[in-house]
């Protein structure tokens, strides 16, 4: 499928800026919806967050290209999602041995916990950069790595999830389109990598 280029009208800096945002927070409300087959997340932050790169890029694209990319992506993605839940699962685990008084409980906990955050950032730079050839094995490689080499956008893609996780505190609904914002800040964090 061809993507069209969208003529860039003159916009000022701060339109341009500010129509981003609102696409991401739309694009929070696409990924929340593809997200509800529980093992469908990684596929669906990959569909935003190519949806998002499409829109920096003055390309096309809309709803149908973002469930075409989700289609695809999920091809490979559930796969990851369920690792996701277990990796989740075991964590629980972790803390639930920690929380018992289990000798050296506290620090595998903590352990299963810092491994959980930097796996969630791995799978999010993974998404970022997910395209429809590419694999979800091979991308979750190479964005360990850069999750590693990276601790300043890691650590930026940290603050995005904190922000997630306290709009669903304040007021669950505002989470929703959140997730977007959290999705650009992947891409961002990604496409800052790249130019490094």
């Amino acid at each position: 499928m061809a993507e069209t280029r969208v003529k860039v009208r003159g916009e000022s800096v701060f339109a341009e800026r500010f129509a981003v945002f609102a696409e991401s927070l739309l694009t929070g409300v696409w990924i929340a919806v593809a997200s509800l087959g529980v093992v469908t997340y990684p596929a669906a932050f990959a569909a935003g967050a190519r949806h998002l790169r499409r829109r920096t890029a003055h390309e096309g694209g809309g709803w149908r290209e973002f469930v075409a990319d989700f289609r695809t992506a999920l091809r490979g993605g559930w796969l990851a999602g369920l690792a996701g839940w277990a990796v989740a699962a075991a964590v629980w685990v972790d803390v639930q041995a920690a929380r018992a008084g289990i000798p050296g409980g506290p620090l595998v906990g903590a352990v299963g916990l810092v491994a959980l955050i930097g796996l969630v950032v791995a799978g999010l730079r993974a998404a970022a950069v997910w395209e429809p050839d590419a694999r979800w094995r091979t991308l979750l490689a190479h964005a360990w790595r850069r999750t590693a080499l990276d601790p300043a956008g890691s650590f930026l893609i940290i603050a995005g999830l904190a922000v997630a996780v306290l709009s669903a505190w304040f007021a669950a609904p505002l989470a929703v389109p959140v997730l977007g914002a959290v999705a650009a800040a992947a891409v961002a964090v990604e496409e800052r990598y790249r130019h490094r």
